[in-house]
């Protein structure tokens, strides 16, 4: 598994100003647009304009935070694109844009192809979740038992056909070896009632969606799909403390710009971004919604998401999709 390697703020700051002299100078020449590929009122939209609202004050030009929805956010991203690479537009996508192409193979839309990564802005890490009464099984392993003694009998939610909980059931059957039944829906929020209500059995959720029910024992938290345990919830193992090895998923979010974007603007919007990520008020909302703040390198956040389009990608292809 490769290991990003984090830096302070001080440290990015610093490494900006020396891959390029005139980043700390550059001011874009216009006000900027940032893209959301969402409908408003997602969590799109909660993680980007509290950031906007810092990076316009530091680089000195309103930040427009603009939602345009519509085929998976492949429609916005085109937008994108297909803007000016002047460092003023730009587009605010998720984990899910990474295997969009294969999704949506007729959009146009390639992550890698058509964008260059600015800035990461958060991720949330998903665990996995039962309900307490329907399926009696205290962990991981338990539940790796149960799926294989009645194969396709564990129902599991997700928030629909080619989303991120989607890959992350077909990740699991794949390290496990375990086959279990897909219950797609309409989002998270509709899995989530069905897992309390006792239609459901089994759902990935971030941990703080869930932490309440928890703790209160309707649901119970096998594990967490990340490198280290939650604070919202600190007794729930890894997957890899429970024993499933190379299990990491996250929603995650970042800033990324046209590909032919100079690096001058590039490694000013990253300084902007990261510098906003330390601020408190920041710190504040992310740890309410149970995200992440991970300061990091442009280059490390490029890495970042080459992987993640590699790795979902080769997942997506091979589970039924795209979509029709």
């Amino acid at each position: 598994m490769k290991v990003t390697r984090r830096v302070t703020l001080g440290g990015l700051l610093a490494a900006s100003a020396a891959g390029s002299a005139n980043a700390q100078q550059w001011r874009p020449p216009r006000a900027m647009n940032w893209i959301v590929p969402f409908p408003p009122g997602g969590s799109n939209d909660t993680f980007a304009r509290p950031v906007a609202a810092h990076v316009s004050r530091t680089l000195g030009q309103p930040v427009v935070v603009e939602n345009r929805s519509g085929a998976g956010g492949t429609l916005g991203g085109m937008v994108v694109a297909r803007a000016r690479p002047d460092g003023c537009t730009l587009l605010v996508a998720n984990s899910a844009q990474s295997f969009a192409t294969v999704v949506y193979p007729d959009s146009g839309f390639d992550l890698l192809r058509d964008f260059a990564p600015v800035s990461n802005i958060a991720r949330v890490p998903v665990g996995l979740v039962v309900n307490a009464t329907r399926l009696d099984v205290k962990d991981i392993a338990g539940f790796l038992a149960a799926a294989r003694k009645a194969p396709d009998t564990i129902n599991i939610g997700s928030s629909g056909l080619g989303t991120m909980p989607h890959l992350a059931i077909e990740l699991l059957q794949r390290r496990t070896g375990i086959r279990l039944m897909h219950v797609p829906y309409r989002g998270g929020g509709p899995a989530l009632q069905d897992l309390l209500a006792g239609q459901l059995d089994a759902t990935f959720q971030p941990l703080s969606t869930v932490a309440s029910y928890v703790q209160s024992g309707k649901l119970r938290a096998l594990a967490v799909a990340t490198t280290r345990r939650e604070s919202v919830l600190p007794e729930v193992p890894t997957f890899a403390e429970a024993g499933v090895k190379d299990f990491e998923v996250s929603t995650w979010y970042g800033l990324f710009a046209p590909k032919a974007t100079p690096a001058v603007p590039l490694d000013a919007i990253h300084a902007a971004v990261q510098a906003a990520l330390a601020e408190s008020d920041i710190k504040r909302i992310w740890a309410e919604q149970g995200a992440r703040i991970d300061l990091e390198s442009r280059q490390a956040f490029g890495e970042f998401v080459k992987a993640e389009v590699e790795r979902w990608s080769a997942i997506a292809r091979t589970t039924g999709l795209p979509m029709e």
